[in-house]
């Protein structure tokens, strides 16, 4: 299969992932862990995927300066001209804004889609053909496209997409509204609407179409970043005045929320965010007793509906327990209900100021 020239793809890489705490930390974030114990990493799982869609030299990462020398060692091919490091974490518009400096100075006419470097997609096949899809429709109509993944259940941990059910002349759904982690009561609601959709925010336009929604949206972002010259000498300089300066908001409330011309495209390519030990556990191989057990040296008696992880040596022995989370990591020991995750964050913030950052 020949390569569209003109599209692009933007690995944002630059989260922590503190709900996976204390395996993912802020020195050795989620993304750069084998999570599903398959023997490659998430961020290294999701370059693979795009290389079977578009050019590998049009494959882009952003991530924060520290991870670079980690982004380098997982993706060893990819050339350091690609790997676009970010001073400081200002959220997914600056991320974008500076993403879009380099791909439009590289090509104008490109058309971009831009994802997570740690979400799991279990039929990558379907996953390609959907992307191309809404890659086709951008790249041939002024507007932003989102892949809206549909709901199985309703879970109150991810945004939902509202569309008009009637198909726009153009083939795809046009976006109603946009609404962040419901209550389990709404999240329901939304469900039986049938008009609704997990965000999975996992983004497709041209770079033409989504840099004019910034300028329009966020102008003072647009500005900031209009100083930033890839090819210049004082580059890193002006990175480091840019991020300084760039307020710290997500693409989904500054532009997306805002725009009139924002459309979704269906999708079920068997989508998780994996971002708490519970999604994990949903999507994990499990026994007979409904335990997933990742890791060695990991012993389960009258024990069932858990999850263990051993990221160490030690052996790990379970007895009469139900429905929990157990971690076992290099100096930290996490033990959890499965339904308490949503505390989870909460609960790290706590550890951080104890113990002055010493285990995050």
């Amino acid at each position: 299969m020949s390569l569209n020239k003109n599209n692009y793809v933007l690995i944002m890489a630059g989260g922590i992932g503190s709900r996976f705490w204390p395996v993912s930390k802020k020195s050795f974030p989620k993304q750069f862990i084998d999570i599903m114990g398959t023997g490659e990493s998430l961020i290294k799982q999701t370059y693979n995927r795009f290389s079977h869609m578009v050019p590998k030299e049009n494959i882009f990462v952003v991530t924060n300066t520290d991870y670079v020398p980690l982004v380098q060692s997982h993706i060893p091919e990819m050339h350091i001209s690609r790997i676009l490091h970010e001073p400081l974490a200002k959220n997914t518009a600056p991320c974008i804004a500076l993403a879009n400096r380099h791909i439009q100075t590289l090509n104008p006419d490109a058309v971009c889609l831009v994802a997570p470097s740690d979400h799991l997609i279990s039929n990558e096949m379907a996953f390609i053909e959907t992307s191309l899809q809404a890659m086709d429709f951008a790249a041939n109509n002024d507007a932003l496209v989102t892949l809206g993944i549909k709901p199985t259940r309703p879970d109150t941990g991810y945004g939902y997409i509202q569309f008009n059910p009637e198909l726009d002349p153009r083939g795809l759904h046009r976006v109603k509204t946009f609404t962040e982690k419901p209550s389990e009561e709404i999240a329901k609601s939304f469900l039986e609407s049938g008009e609704f959709l997990w965000n999975a925010g996992i983004f497709v336009w041209s770079i033409k179409a989504i840099n004019n929604s910034i300028e329009k949206h966020l102008p003072e972002i647009y500005q900031i970043f209009a100083d930033v010259h890839p090819d210049s000498p004082e580059y890193n300089n002006q990175l480091e005045q840019a991020y300084a300066l760039t307020p710290s908001i997500s693409i989904d409330y500054g532009v997306l929320e805002k725009e009139k011309d924002v459309f979704v495209m269906p999708a079920n390519f068997g989508w998780n965010d994996l971002g708490t030990w519970k999604s994990l556990w949903d999507v994990s191989e499990r026994n007979d007793k409904n335990n997933a057990l990742i890791g060695k040296n990991i012993h389960t008696y009258n024990t069932s509906e858990s999850m263990v992880f051993n990221n160490s040596n030690k052996l790990i022995v379970v007895n009469g327990v139900d429905n929990i989370v157990i971690v076992e990591s290099d100096e930290v020991l996490l033990v959890m209900n499965k339904d308490k995750e949503q505390e989870l964050r909460t609960i790290v913030n706590e550890i951080k100021d104890r113990y002055k950052g010493k285990f995050n």
